[in-house]
């Protein structure tokens, strides 16, 4: 005997996740009909536990008292299963059971699914927990030698457990994974403006334009980047935030920069103007760089703000939450 199960708003349902009160059955209403239209790990998940069940015991009321529901309940539930698949999992004898061929094949998988469920669990409440748990964080280039290592150092003083999965990447490319659910949250340039992110800036970093120590220009301590018109800039590809802030200054300073090559990181950059391929707007190094001389722009006002960024109206796990907090404390010292 088969049913539909008659619900209403009220206590949880495992199969279906819902908060659900039970009303009725109404039998001998097929429920292999729908199985075809949705998945059969849609249709067989709730009762897979029940069968492992079954399976190890050989004995549907042991079954049922391990898994704290009524007998009758567990037998509906193992026939329904067996009707769905169209195939006999057990052969009964009188109060045992024991599996069948298709039995024995079938949970072999099943035990492997559920030991995946298993670890998936785990995995989800250790990476939540509030003192060992974990943060993916992503961060700029140009932040990774100093400012990103200082800051995990200041935070794991009261967190020392607290894991991290770090992604080194330019602001669009993050933002994507963010979206994508492989980050938290992430250090980015120029602070994005999203309706589904919320962003939060930090600091600001002033930018110098970079000339060969060779060149003209070099013995220079400050400049207007318009005297830079008739140059060629060694720039970041599209798509990088230091790219768009480049054009964006040049275009306020009158010109668009002549491009002699598109890389991927600053300090490649950096090296890159010492070799004489061109000039650059770049942050300040973490060290000085020797064959290049770093001039100060006064206008217009070259300089990049910095900022946190995450998916807005999703929740926090708390090591997650400690993280965000610390960051919006740094407020003005991020890069001290």
């Amino acid at each position: 005997m088969h049913g539909i199960e008659i619900i209403v708003p009220g206590q949880h349902d495992p199969r279906s996740g819902a908060y659900v009160s039970h009303i009725s059955y109404e039998h001998d209403i097929p429920v292999t009909a729908g199985v075809e239209e949705e998945s059969w790990a849609m249709a067989l998940t709730p009762r897979l536990a029940q069968f492992a069940a079954v399976a190890r015991h050989e004995h549907v009321t042991r079954a049922a008292q391990e898994l704290g529901v009524p007998q009758s309940t567990l037998s509906r539930g193992i026939v329904r299963l067996e009707d769905d698949l169209g195939v006999a999992l057990f052969a009964r004898r009188g109060r045992t059971v024991a599996l069948t061929p298709a039995g024995r094949t079938f949970l072999r998988s099943v035990e492997r699914a559920l030991a995946e469920v298993d670890r998936a669990a785990e995995t989800v409440r250790a990476d939540a927990d509030p003192a060992a748990g974990r943060v993916s964080f992503g961060f700029l280039h140009t932040l990774g030698s100093e400012t990103v290592p200082g800051l995990l150092r200041a935070f794991r003083v009261d967190h020392p457990r607290v894991r991290f999965q770090l992604v080194q990447n330019y602001g669009e490319a993050m933002i994507e994974r963010m979206r994508a659910g492989d980050l938290d949250l992430c250090l980015t340039s120029p602070v994005p403006d999203a309706p589904d992110l919320v962003a939060r800036r930090l600091d600001e970093q002033r930018l110098r334009l970079v000339v060969p120590d060779d060149h003209r220009l070099a013995g220079r301590r400050r400049i207007r980047l318009a005297e830079a018109a008739s140059e060629v800039f060694v720039t970041l590809e599209p798509g990088y935030g230091l790219r768009r802030i480049t054009d964006a200054l040049c275009a306020e300073a009158g010109f668009t920069p002549k491009i002699a090559f598109e890389g991927e990181e600053a300090e490649t950059i950096r090296g890159l103007v010492a070799a004489g391929l061109g000039v650059a707007l770049l942050p300040p190094p973490a060290v000085p760089r020797p064959g290049v001389a770093e001039l100060t722009v006064t206008a217009p006002r070259a300089v990049r703000e910095i900022g946190v960024a995450w998916l807005d109206g999703h929740p926090d796990t708390p090591p997650v939450a400690a993280f965000k907090r610390f960051l919006l404390s740094r407020r003005g010292q991020l890069l001290d």
